[in-house]
């Protein structure tokens, strides 16, 4: 378990020891923020910040991977998840710095498959969609009085969700799917899997393949 601050990978990983699991942690900073996300047009995205959130979003993985891949190949065993976004494949017309970083994330992410045919390990993408954490959550809530999406949480995350990103389950994604997609692809179940993006977006992603 990896982390910035030591008292959160710290509960994390006991919690996973709790249920039966074993954790250890490493405490350190990649040199990014992982998962940056500037609201930015083509215009105020200058290259510094197109930089920026390569180093954070892509250069980070490459560090992980470099430090960590090597270790599984003598037993001969692994898996390496990376997180992605629908933004990668289906990019928006603004925030283009975010939106390549996510794409480069795929290809590195494939490319280590490519890399490791001939073994146990796999390399896959996660691309979550929207998924509704507690600040998201207050951000819409205090939106909602300008945007008429309603009173309770029901009528603001249906509402905003049809504004914002609409999606086929007309809803927010939520933490606990984006684990188990990551799951799943940890699991037994899926050897056979590498190279592969699981989109978990709610049909965010307009996209039969």
């Amino acid at each position: 378990m990896h982390g910035r601050g030591a008292e959160r990978a710290r509960a994390v990983a006991d919690s996973i020891v709790r249920s039966g699991g074993k954790a250890s942690i490493a405490i350190g900073d990649l040199g990014t923020d992982a998962g940056a996300y500037e609201h930015l047009d083509w215009a105020a995205a200058t290259p510094d910040i197109w930089e920026h959130t390569y180093n954070i979003n892509v250069v980070s993985g490459v560090r992980m991977i470099q430090r960590i891949v090597p270790g599984l190949r003598d037993p001969d065993y692994g898996r390496v998840v990376t997180i992605g976004g629908g933004p990668g494949v289906q990019p928006f017309g603004n925030h283009p710095h975010y939106n390549t970083s996510l794409a480069a994330r795929h290809n590195m992410a494939v490319s280590l498959a490519r890399n490791l045919a001939g073994t146990r390990i796999t390399s896959n993408v996660v691309a979550p969609g929207a998924i509704l954490v507690p600040a998201v959550q207050d951000f819409l809530v205090k939106l909602s009085a300008d945007r008429g999406w309603g009173e309770t949480w029901e009528e603001i995350e249906y509402n905003s969700v049809r504004e914002i990103v609409p999606n086929d389950r007309a809803r927010y994604g939520r933490r606990d799917e984006i684990a188990g997609a990551v799951a799943y692809l940890c699991g037994p179940y899926a050897e056979y899997i590498s190279g592969a993006t699981i989109r978990v977006d709610g049909g965010t992603v307009r996209s039969a393949f």
